[in-house]
């Protein structure tokens, strides 16, 4: 786990609290009552939402439920637990009784400590996503920016109208651009009509594997990488895409932690 992580309260403004998440590009922030203890999580996915730019609306009416996850809890269970609760991130707690904040653990911590099985998918073919939603580089970022936040996706791979794999644009290059609409306008005040495409934001060389490599190579690249998933290609066309959960559930296979 990560120690001393950033954390806000239940009272405190959800447009401070969305602030600091676009800042540090993160996915999740503890939230903590008056007497410092977990009360639950706060997500991008709905913060990103919030359209105004001035408001008293505060952060206790977006907090989620969390996994409880202490220092004691196996590495493998918390991995189950990331996975049901569909979390990429959790809050460390001191006990089930204490619930004071000791640190986060996220899908990469885990990556770092645990290995697939024996009875593992052998292959990225065998985890990967095969329907995966993609984007051009004409595409009008304002257009993709609302479709990453509808379908909660931190990275889309952007392909050539030929289905030929080219790069991958994710919320923090956009966020970093300047062309998020965050509130009612975006962070550096541009309006809605502008029309710039993807290809001026998308990240490039696209990281990539063939179907065949290995579980255990996927996750290597996408730590190596720092990404939070590994694009698939065959003869550079796009075939799947496996991403941090995919890989955690890999290593779950024949733990008997289901």
């Amino acid at each position: 786990m990560s120690k001393n992580p950033v954390s806000v309260r239940e009272d405190d403004y959800i447009t401070h609290a969305r602030q600091i998440m676009r800042d540090n590009f993160m996915r999740g922030l503890p939230v903590l009552d008056g007497k410092q203890r977990v009360v639950g999580i706060l997500t991008d996915q709905d913060v990103l939402n919030v359209k105004s730019n001035k408001s008293n609306v505060t952060v206790r009416g977006y907090v989620r439920e969390y996994p409880a996850i202490t220092p004691d809890t196996d590495i493998m269970v918390a991995a189950k637990l990331l996975l049901e609760a569909k979390q990429h991130r959790a809050p460390v707690i001191a006990s089930t009784v204490d619930r004071t904040l000791v640190g986060v653990v996220s899908e990469a911590d885990i990556l770092r400590h645990i290995h697939p099985t024996k009875k593992s998918p052998k292959t990225v073919k065998d985890v990967m996503t095969k329907s995966v939603e993609t984007t051009y580089p004409d595409e009008n970022i304002a257009k993709l920016w609302s479709h990453m936040l509808e379908w909660d996706y931190t990275g889309i791979p952007v392909v050539s109208h030929k289905n030929k794999a080219m790069g991958i644009v994710t919320r923090s290059d956009i966020i970093r651009s300047g062309y998020a609409r965050i509130g009612s306008s975006d962070m550096h005040g541009r309006g809605s009509g502008d029309a710039a495409k993807v290809e001026k934001v998308m990240s490039t060389p696209l990281y990539s594997l063939s179907p065949d490599a290995s579980v255990s190579e996927a996750i290597q690249t996408v730590l190596e990488r720092n990404i939070g998933r590994i694009s698939v290609t065959n003869e550079n066309k796009l075939v799947g895409i496996a991403d941090r959960h995919d890989l955690l559930k890999a290593c779950l296979t024949g733990t008997g932690i289901r």
